[in-house]
């Protein structure tokens, strides 16, 4: 399909958040006459979800529902900062209370098995409202989700008293690291970090071309604090163990972004918890990756989601 354009069966719109706040999402009907369920997917930090329109079209094709949203205060939902570009929140809360009114909304709206996808960012968003036990699906899929960052080896307690005392001793809102030295332009050797394939890494930078109201730079030093308050929530005992829908965990050795020894842990941390680990072969952006990478990802993602739907598939007694 063409990854530079709006696919002809799906329909942008917009829906509002309980104070008011306007955020984009994204829908395709399914291609299957009698859809074979519904998936919603949720991007990263600094994401939108153009960058998966590849993705989501598959599932399309595959005969799923699909719907995917921006976050508040990112994409081409506004901004919570006091510039267009740094990523800012007062509180990983609010992005939890955004997506547990979606899926509530969502749910009513689509036909079932129902299931979260999310990447990143998105990943540890919706583990925190899965242990809040704020959205209820029937599977998740969690693309390298962030349930730590490949950052100094400090005691996360450490690193979340320095998070803290930047957000004091200046402008919560500034930006925590360094971006490119032309806005809107991809910092060098960023590609490095998220997908060896040339041309789906260039994809990112024609989006932003073509709506500039997608750019986003680092994210603010409270992002950054409550990052680390919202992991302390999750590395608490008994938080993932409380998570009784089946989650499968896509993380690769390679990523140079969020910790993959925190996400193996956090798949045998979860009852039902299920990991595919790349190698070298893949950096973060694991949806992206080359075709040699990503066509068995997509198959073995396909190979959960039909058991998901068998296990949702209705029993027919025999008559007696």
């Amino acid at each position: 399909m063409n990854r530079r354009a709006i696919p002809a069966a799906a329909r942008e719109s917009t829906w509002t958040a309980a104070d008011g706040h306007r955020i984009r999402r994204i829908d395709w009907p399914g291609a299957a006459e009698a859809p074979r369920g519904s998936i919603l997917f949720l991007p990263g930090r600094g994401d939108f979800y153009e960058k998966y329109l590849e993705t989501l079209d598959q599932w399309h094709d595959a005969g799923w529902r699909v719907t995917a949203s921006d976050w508040r205060g990112q994409a081409g939902s506004g901004r919570l900062g006091k510039d267009a570009v740094t990523g800012h929140i007062k509180d990983f809360g609010i992005w939890i209370d955004d997506l547990a009114l979606l899926w509530e909304r969502w749910v009513a709206e689509t036909p079932g098995p129902h299931v979260l996808a999310a990447h990143s960012m998105g990943g540890h968003l919706v583990l925190r409202a899965l242990v809040a036990k704020r959205v209820r699906p029937d599977a998740v899929i969690l693309s390298a989700p962030m349930t730590g960052v490949n950052g100094p080896p400090l005691p996360l307690a450490m690193l979340h008293g320095v998070a803290r005392a930047m957000c004091k001793v200046g402008d919560p809102a500034r930006q925590a690291w360094k971006w490119s030295e032309k806005p809107g332009v991809l910092p060098d050797n960023r590609d490095k970090l998220l997908t060896h394939d040339a041309d789906r890494y260039a994809d990112e930078q024609w989006w932003r071309d073509h709506r500039p109201e997608l750019v986003m730079g680092p994210a603010s030093w409270r992002w950054v604090e409550r990052a680390y308050a919202s992991w302390i929530v999750l590395e608490a005992p008994g938080a993932l163990e409380s998570v009784d829908v089946p989650v499968l965990i896509i993380s690769t050795a390679a990523d140079k972004l969020v910790s993959h020894p925190a996400n193996v842990r956090a798949a045998a941390r979860l009852p039902k918890g299920e990991l595919i680990v790349l190698g070298d072969e893949a950096y973060h952006e694991v949806l992206r990756e080359v075709d040699a990478v990503r066509d068995p990802l997509m198959g073995a993602i396909a190979s959960f989601l039909d058991r998901v739907k068998a296990q949702k598939a209705p029993v027919h007694r025999a008559k007696a």
